[in-house]
């Protein structure tokens, strides 16, 4: 902390201030790409209405939410987006300076696809996004029983940072199937296992059979049906948790996908719940699961 003299003279404390809003390239970008990654999503939102499983979900002030029961299978979960990440800061510098690139390309100038990002960690400006959040989650009525992790670095930063006030009484579970999108961006190929094990010894890993990366393919971005069938296998898995009440930490593509691919949502949850998640941006939702007969 320094001292620094303000506009009238007087001394302040000031700490190296760094800003969690989000600027005019981070804005921009995530209105192009919420559009790209709406390809494919009809098609899912069909495919999903003949599984077995119906997940449905609600704002919690949704007047038409229905309340957790004994017959009546409802969870409410508080999805995060992870904060900020480097690739994030890589792709607004490169917007800012007039840079154009081809989504899921493997082009040079394509930020996502630089060596350097692979599994993407925090900057301090997306720590600072996830801090922010543990004063939400201090207030929330009912506390998470359960939290679950993407596996990627982001992911698991922003939900330690985040939920770390539960830590070490509610379990820390890092589920491959809460992955993001992925293929061609290196941002989104996770490390190893055994890597992430020693750097987040807090969070249980025993669910990723896998020490190295099998769902990564560097030539190829997964199909949104794809993306579907993880998302869908995540919530056969939740559905059948004893806990009511659950925190998870995932990505902007994912969670695009679970509410407009995967979930049925209708007005007024809909005009919420279906945008795109913005970095460290938290929602807390009425999921009921639905078994058709």
């Amino acid at each position: 902390r320094t001292q620094q003299q303000n506009a009238k003279g007087k001394m302040t404390t000031a700490a190296a201030a760094v800003t969690t809003d989000h600027n005019e390239e981070t804005i921009a970008l995530a209105k192009k790409e919420s559009v790209e990654h709406m390809d494919g999503m009809k098609e899912l939102y069909d495919l999903m209405r003949s599984k077995s499983l119906i997940v449905r979900a609600y704002a919690l002030d949704d007047p038409n939410a229905p309340n957790p029961s004994p017959d009546n299978n409802v969870k409410i979960v508080h999805f995060v987006r992870h904060g900020q990440g480097f690739h994030n800061l890589m792709a607004d510098i490169a917007r800012k300076e007039g840079q154009k690139w081809e989504q899921f390309s493997l082009q040079p100038e394509n930020p996502y696809v630089m060596p350097e990002i692979t599994d993407a960690p925090l900057t301090e400006k997306g720590r600072q996004q996830a801090l922010m959040l543990r004063a939400t989650v201090c207030e929330l009525h009912d506390q998470p029983e359960l939290i679950v992790l993407s596996p990627n670095c982001r992911a698991l930063q922003t939900g330690v940072l985040a939920f770390g006030e539960l830590l070490p009484t509610v379990p820390f579970l890092a589920h491959e199937m809460v992955r993001e999108e992925t293929g061609v961006h290196v941002c989104d190929k996770r490390r190893s296992r055994s890597n992430q094990e020693k750097e987040f010894p807090m969070v249980d890993f025993s669910l990723i059979e896998q020490d190295e990366d099998a769902i990564f393919n560097p030539n190829r971005r997964e199909a949104k049906t794809e993306v579907g069938n993880r998302i869908y296998q995540f919530m056969e898995w939740l559905s059948e948790r004893s806990e009511k009440h659950v925190g998870v930490a995932s990505h902007s593509g994912w969670l695009l996908t679970l509410f407009n691919g995967v979930c049925e949502t209708k007005q007024p949850s809909s005009e919420i719940l279906t945008r795109w998640f913005q970095t460290g941006e938290m929602r807390s939702v009425k999921l009921q699961f639905v078994r058709q007969v």
